[in-house]
């Protein structure tokens, strides 16, 4: 298939893609990251799911947010909910699954190719879904460490599996475009430690710590 004829939908599970891009030590540039899949056929749409604390004064997401949303992605957002797990902790709940797979299964008869942007194990009935609409399914995120952020049965039901750390090249942020560090005063939160631009202004990379979020 030629990459003219290539239809091309990207699902960036946002908060599974931050944590595997962090255990590799880099950040993602998300508009190399558009571009290089731009390159390879018709990008038809480029969806990131993730979840938002509404309570919080600032979230330190939404200038990331904001910017994908200005710069061809297609940003989808719901409401996190807090609960108490049994042994007393506070925990966060945002799980997009339900919506990046009913996006997926009403592009499938639209698209050549869907690339997924996760780890998660959950994804294996969807992939599966999608390939028995035709649809040729190319799983990123990665088996080089310890433990691997892929689930073995996702990556053995993708018709490609691509380590996240082979496009470290072609999606990561050049360290030199990191903003000097600033020096922290009693450990202020890490946006407080950002400097503040516009959406367009220069691409935003990461997204702030998930380790919060249950599934």
């Amino acid at each position: 298939m030629s990459s003219s004829t290539n239809k091309i939908a990207l699902f960036i599970d946002g908060a599974n893609l931050y944590a595997t891009a962090k255990t590799l030590g880099f950040d993602i540039d998300y508009k190399r990251l558009l571009k290089e899949f731009q390159s390879r056929g018709t990008l038809l749409r480029a969806f990131y799911y993730t979840a938002i604390i509404e309570d919080q004064e600032y979230s330190s997401i939404r200038p990331l947010i904001d910017w994908l949303d200005y710069n061809g992605y297609t940003v989808v957002t719901k409401a996190t909910k807090e609960f108490i797990d049994a042994s007393g902790r506070r925990k966060v709940k945002g799980n997009m699954d339900i919506e990046l797979a009913v996006d997926a299964m009403e592009l499938a008869e639209h698209i050549d190719q869907m690339v997924l942007f996760s780890g998660d194990g959950d994804f294996r009935s969807l992939v599966e879904a999608m390939q028995r609409r035709g649809v040729r399914v190319t799983v990123i995120s990665t088996i080089s460490s310890q433990p691997p952020m892929i689930a073995d049965e996702l990556r053995r039901q993708a018709d490609v599996f691509t380590d996240l750390v082979e496009l470290q090249s072609k999606l990561g942020r050049d360290p030199s475009e990191r903003p000097a560090p600033r020096e922290p005063r009693h450990h202020s939160p890490q946006f407080l430690q950002r400097s503040t631009t516009t959406p367009a202004a220069r691409t935003p990379t990461t997204t702030p710590n998930d380790d919060e979020f249950e599934d």
